[in-house]
């Protein structure tokens, strides 16, 4: 058998998810899909990244200019608006964002009714009908065209996509980053001690684990709106359990082991020998399941923002758009939409969570 270094053992690891070239793209498409959703704001955007105003220069994106500074009165800059974007083109220029909406902008010039159709269906000539000049004014420009159309309140379904992808995947991975620690402790402390711990440890879970969480959902929306923040505590609370049971069987196979009796004869503490000797062999099982425990995450919040419990209304969201297409068969481009955003997403954790687990598998690992 071949010994490996930390260095070398985590080379092989890395090999061995590279040979699984399905987890590999996986891995590959989905950082650039979240890579691109962080960088939403210049993305997708109602303003400007950059304007040159009187020789002086000014970033929209991320500081809020009154009116007033262009010549307006109004306390908010409203740059999509032609009478402000013909008086920056006289005294300067604007950088736009590829797609000139964001989450919440609505769009009030459509040629057809909300939701519209995408722009495949639209003519740059009916795209551009609300500018003096048509196809030809300066301010038209293809970052207008709704390019998956619009919802029912005539908000960019693009730009939405963008922002709410963002949202998920950070949902989830603050979601499973806090439920893990618990869950590891839980499951560390319950097999190490074992005996009454364990035991009382088992039937505390096995009550919490049953409780109803989404009609504690339901009741809590009912008094306040939750948040993000206030969702996501709530969520932890009851989405821990699912890594305790894995941590705990691998410390009641370990915690008799003779490196581990050693420990305690050396006088090691409880505390150095669960999570310094006996917690990187749990490990590895740990971060296996956590891609599944992420889509899992993700769906749990699609699933919230489809039944209407989840995120503040108004917040870009996938369940929203899949209630969206639900709410307006008409309009069928809205659920095939989130529908497979859902779909490729959840599949590509899934890819790599089989990546994951090849490259930690033990047997090929040290084959």
């Amino acid at each position: 058998m071949a010994l490996f270094t930390l260095k070398g053992l985590n080379r092989r690891r890395w090999e061995l998810f590279k040979a699984n070239r399905r987890g590999l793209w996986s891995l590959w498409i989905f950082g650039a899909l979240f890579l691109m959703s962080v960088f939403a704001p210049i993305i997708a955007n109602d303003r400007p990244m950059l304007v040159s105003y009187k020789g002086e220069l000014l970033f929209p994106t991320f500081v809020n200019y009154p009116e007033s500074k262009f010549g307006g009165f109004l306390a908010r800059t409203d740059y999509r608006d032609p009478v402000n974007q013909d008086e920056i083109n006289a005294n300067g220029w604007m950088i736009w964002p590829p797609i000139r909406y964001s989450y919440n902008t609505v769009n009030n010039e459509l040629p057809r009714p909300a939701p519209s159709t995408p722009a495949s269906n639209l003519t740059r000539e009916e795209a551009c009908a609300k500018y003096p000049l048509g196809p030809t004014d300066p301010n038209c420009n293809f970052g207008n065209l709704n390019w998956l159309g619009t919802d029912d309140q005539g908000r960019d379904v693009v730009a939405r996509l963008i922002y709410g992808f963002r949202i998920s995947v950070a949902f989830g991975l603050i979601l499973t980053f806090f439920s893990s620690i618990i869950g590891v402790a839980a499951g560390a402390v319950q097999g190490y001690f074992g005996g009454w711990t364990d035991l009382l440890f088992q039937r505390f879970i096995d009550i919490w684990s049953s409780m109803p969480t989404l009609y504690l959902l339901i009741i809590l929306a009912a008094f306040i709106t939750p948040t993000f923040w206030l969702l996501l505590f709530i969520l932890v609370l009851f989405s821990w359990t699912g890594l305790v049971g894995v941590v705990r069987a691998e410390f009641l196979r370990a915690r008799n082991l003779e490196y581990v009796r050693a420990a305690r004869a050396l006088g090691l503490s409880n505390t150095k020998i669960m999570f310094k000797h006996l917690l990187p062999n749990a490990l590895i099982s740990t971060v296996t399941f956590m891609p599944f425990i992420l889509s899992g995450s993700v769906t749990t919040l699609t699933a919230l923002d489809f039944l209407g419990f989840g995120l503040p209304p108004g917040s870009p969201s996938l369940g929203e758009l899949l209630a969206q297409g639900k709410a307006n068969l008409q309009a069928p481009w809205l659920g095939f939409t989130g529908f497979f955003v859902v779909s490729i997403m959840l599949t590509l954790l899934v890819f790599i969570g089989e990546g994951v687990r090849d490259a930690l598998d033990p047997r090929k690992t040290f084959a």
